[in-house]
Order: C-alpha cells, then sequence, then structure tokens
C-alpha cells in the first residue's frame, strides 16, 4: 500500500500506518471481530467522501453538494437489501453498538425493560451491560446458557420473560459459537407483548451467504457490523420492516448521530458488492469449515470448547479444566508474543474478573480471508496448544513464532 502523501506530511503517522500493516501481514488475526477488508474497501474509506457533510438521507440532504453522496449511499442501501433481503435499511449507523442505540431510541422509554443474553454468556456490552449506555437507561435482566451444555437456555429465557415482562428482547451475542434459533426467540417476545431486536454483528457475513440462519423478516429489528464476517466498510447496519422506516431513520439522525461517514458508507457499498459476489458464499462456508477444524483441533489437544464446537466462526474456549493456572490474559499475551493474536474473554460461569478471564476466543474470518484451509487452520491449532501448555518457555515460543512466519509467507496478505 502507499502511504507516500502521508510519509510526506507526517512521517510519524506514516510509520505506524506502514508498521500496523506489516503487524497485519506478519501475524495471524484470530480476534473474532475482525478481518482483513479488500484494498478497494480501504481505497473507498480512504477516498475524497471524507470531506462531505451529507447529513440526512438521499434526496433529503441539509446541504447542497450530495448527489455523488447520495449515489453511494443509495448503492449501499440496495446492495444491503439483496444481501439480507430486508424491507428498509439505514447504513449510517458508526458502529454496531449505534446501531442498537437507534433502535433502543426508536422504540424505548428510559426505564423501559430489555431481557438479553448475559454478557459473560456470550452477550454484549450494548445489550445491557451496566458500564454501557443500555444499562444506565434502561431496566434491563438477563437471560443465560444452559451450564452443562453451553447452549441458549430457551426455556429459561421464555420463563424469564413471562416473570420480567420486557419491553425488548435482544438476541445474538458476541461470543456464542452456536446457531441462534431466532423464530423460538421471537415467539417468547411475542408472547410477553415486546419487541424483537436481533443483533447479528458477528454474523452478517454468515447470513448474508447462507449460512447461518437470517433474522430478518423474524425479528422487528436487525442490527450488525459491517467490518466482521461481511468484510465492508467499518461500521454499523439497521434493518427493519417498512413500517419502522421513518423511525429508524429519525433514531439514527438525528437522534443518535450527526453527519454520516460516508467514505465509510462508500466501504460499505464496496464491501457489500464484493458480497453479493457467488465466491462470498464459498468465503463463508470456509469461514464455518475452519471454525470447526480448529475446535476440533483444540479439542484433540484437551482443551474444553464451550458448547463442544461451533457453527460459526469463533470457538470460545475454557481454559478452567484443561489450564486451571492460566488464565485468559496470560494465555492471551503468551499467544501474542509468537504471532497468533487472539483475546482472553469470560466464559459460562465465569470465576475471574473480565480483564482477565478464564477463556479465549478465536475466530476464523481472517486466515480465511488470506485462504487458510482446514490443514493449515488444524496447524494453527496445534500451535495455539503448544503454546497454553508451554506458555513460558522461551524455546518453545521461538519455534511456534518461526512456523507462523512460514504460515504467514505462505498466505500473503496486501502484496
Amino acid at each position: 500500500m502507499d502511504y507516500s502523501h502521508v510519509r510526506a506530511t507526517d512521517p510519524a503517522v506514516a510509520d505506524a500506518i506502514s508498521s500496523e500493516t506489516d503487524r497485519q501481514r506478519t501475524t495471524l488475526s484470530m480476534i473474532a471481530s475482525e478481518n482483513h477488508a479488500s484494498e478497494a474497501v480501504i481505497e473507498a474509506q480512504g477516498s475524497s467522501l471524507t470531506n462531505k457533510y451529507a447529513e440526512g438521507y438521499p434526496g433529503e440532504r441539509y446541504y447542497a453538494g450530495c448527489a455523488y453522496a447520495d449515489a453511494v449511499e443509495e448503492l449501499a442501501i440496495e446492495r444491503a437489501k439483496e444481501l439480507w433481503g430486508a424491507e428498509h435499511v439505514n447504513v449510517q449507523p458508526h458502529s454496531g453498538s449505534q446501531a442498537n442505540m437507534a433502535v433502543y431510541l426508536a422504540t424505548l422509554d428510559p426505564g423501559d425493560r430489555i431481557l438479553s443474553l448475559e454478557l459473560e454468556h456470550g452477550g454484549h456490552l450494548s445489550h445491557g451491560h451496566p458500564a454501557n449506555f443500555a444499562g444506565q437507561l434502561f431496566d434491563v435482566e438477563h437471560y443465560r446458557v444452559d451450564p452443562e451444555t453451553g447452549y441458549l437456555d430457551y426455556e429459561s429465557l421464555a420463563d424469564i420473560a413471562d416473570s420480567f415482562d420486557p419491553d425488548a428482547v435482544v438476541s445474538g451475542f458476541s461470543a456464542y459459537p452456536r446457531q441462534v434459533d431466532w423464530e423460538r426467540i421471537d415467539a417468547v417476545a411475542d408472547a410477553v407483548g415486546a419487541i424483537h431486536v436481533a443483533d447479528i454483528a458477528h454474523i452478517t457475513g454468515l447470513v448474508a451467504a447462507g449460512v447461518h440462519p437470517s433474522p430478518v423478516g423474524v425479528a422487528d429489528f436487525v442490527t450488525g457490523s459491517t467490518h466482521k464476517t461481511v468484510r465492508a466498510g467499518r461500521g454499523g447496519i439497521i434493518m427493519c420492516g417498512a413500517e419502522h422506516a421513518d423511525a429508524i431513520d429519525n433514531a439514527v439522525f438525528p437522534g443518535v448521530q450527526g453527519g454520516p461517514l460516508m467514505h465509510n458508507v462508500a466501504g460499505k457499498a464496496v464491501g457489500f458488492g464484493e458480497a453479493l459476489d457467488p465466491a462470498f458464499t464459498e468465503y463463508a462456508e470456509q469461514v464455518v469449515a475452519n471454525a470447526r477444524a480448529l475446535g476440533d483441533q483444540l479439542a484433540e489437544h484437551g482443551l474444553s470448547l464451550v458448547s463442544g464446537g461451533t457453527d460459526t466462526h469463533l470457538v470460545l474456549v475454557d481454559l478452567r479444566e484443561s489450564h486451571p493456572t492460566l488464565s485468559g490474559g496470560d494465555a492471551e499475551e503468551a499467544l501474542d508474543e509468537t504471532g497468533i493474536v487472539l483475546n482472553g474473554n469470560t466464559v459460562p460461569g465465569e470465576t475471574r474478573s473480565p480483564f482477565d478471564p478464564s477463556g479465549i476466543r478465536a475466530g476464523t474470518a481472517a486466515l480465511t480471508t488470506r485462504g487458510f484451509e482446514e490443514d493449515a487452520i488444524r496447524e494453527v491449532g496445534d500451535l495455539i496448544a503448544r503454546v497454553l501448555d508451554a506458555p513460558e518457555d522461551d524455546a518453545v515460543l521461538d519455534d511456534v513464532s518461526e512456523r507462523v512466519d512460514e504460515l504467514c509467507a505462505a498466505h500473503p496478505l496486501y502484496e
């Protein structure tokens, strides 16, 4: 990538950008919320559209000179409708969290009740954690996974909803490795007169490709991120029926944000266009196949997988049985030294601090973008297990680092 203009103006920033690109080239990104956008998406996000204010929506802007901004946003909207089969799409949210905020603003009043998946059981901060706006503005209760199976406990969810009487039921996750039964959760929401908000931030690409069931047309509102498994421009998205279009659009602007980041919307349009190519379905299928191969290989080494495996792009490992003295934070740090980049993560029944939890979470979306298939992913699983077994052994770490370098060279990024 050419950063010559940045280097001429600001060498320090150019050095940081170049170093980050080199870091991505020479490490294995396994953080489940990350991916590698195409150079076309990156170019769009670095385009002159960053200069343009376009408050409002196509054809109804508050500034002149928006003809090309309108064209880009309309492309993003139409492509999203085709990808996910949605009646109405808003592509302006700056993130998945802001997409959730807009839905709450459009449908709830402060003090209303939200029922959502507990954070340590795989939920997300914006589903009602007390440190987040959602937990500060709303009365929140949580449902959980079954402690024995690691699967969502739908019967318990229904019982909690019946007693809590929520105004909104939120489905979706940030660290749950199984498919979600959207229809079953929707029936619970309907039974108590609540809206159903399905957050597909992690699986937008898997849903678009048809390798995970879709909540579009089932839930009242579907929110998501656009830069994880779908590999588009960084940001959020909201999908809903036509009857909710005005409420959602008004909640996004002027409700929770001002002018859209039109360069990011351009990146979304390009990424959505790439996802409409039939090759994207093959990519998404490979992401899931790789995740299953990774989980199987880790299990071969005696590691405990939450729910026993995965249906998605991620695996969640509970270290408490196999490595009782090793925290997720220490595991993350040791792996990072070798160039394997993932994150410590809470697990169901967490007994440690969320800042140094009992598990690790690993995703396969970014490695699949680089061309990794099952055999290479299984080897990565072997390398992870070696590090976890000897996180302070310099000889092991050096040996794994050398193999990571070889794998990166064999699967080049941004050549």
